[in-house]
């Protein structure tokens, strides 16, 4: 199996440029529209770029569709939905990621030989 369609392992250093590109696509995003400047191209452009640089941190995740269709509509623009959606893939990729616990045996009880029970 190819391992380039496995969703790649999560460091520190994926996580925050993850959050970096999140943040930053909402401030340019809210700051344009803030300033008046022209929506539609200020806003496919930069929904383009997010979308492709964190499918690169993070793999692709289903999730990260709906935030790139949500800015479409006019109200939820507004809203941080980037870094909202990187956080969540975040915490399900630790999820999926996350060691099985090693299973728990019972302690071994060893009972004195010289007792003389009564």
């Amino acid at each position: 199996m190819d391992n380039r369609l496995l969703p790649p392992v999560l460091t520190r250093r994926r996580i925050w440029l993850a959050c970096t590109v999140a943040v930053a696509a909402d401030t340019i995003q809210f700051g344009g529209a803030f300033l008046g400047l022209p929506g539609w191209f200020l806003d496919d452009g930069v929904d383009v770029v997010a979308m492709v640089l964190q499918t690169l941190i993070l793999g692709f995740h289903p999730l990260l569709l709906p935030t790139f269709l949500l800015k479409a509509v006019p109200m939820l623009d507004a809203l941080p939905t980037w870094t909202g959606c990187t956080f969540l893939v975040i915490a399900v990729r630790r999820r999926q990621q996350a060691p099985a616990p090693a299973p728990v045996r019972p302690a071994r009880v060893e009972v004195p030989q010289d007792v003389i029970d009564v």
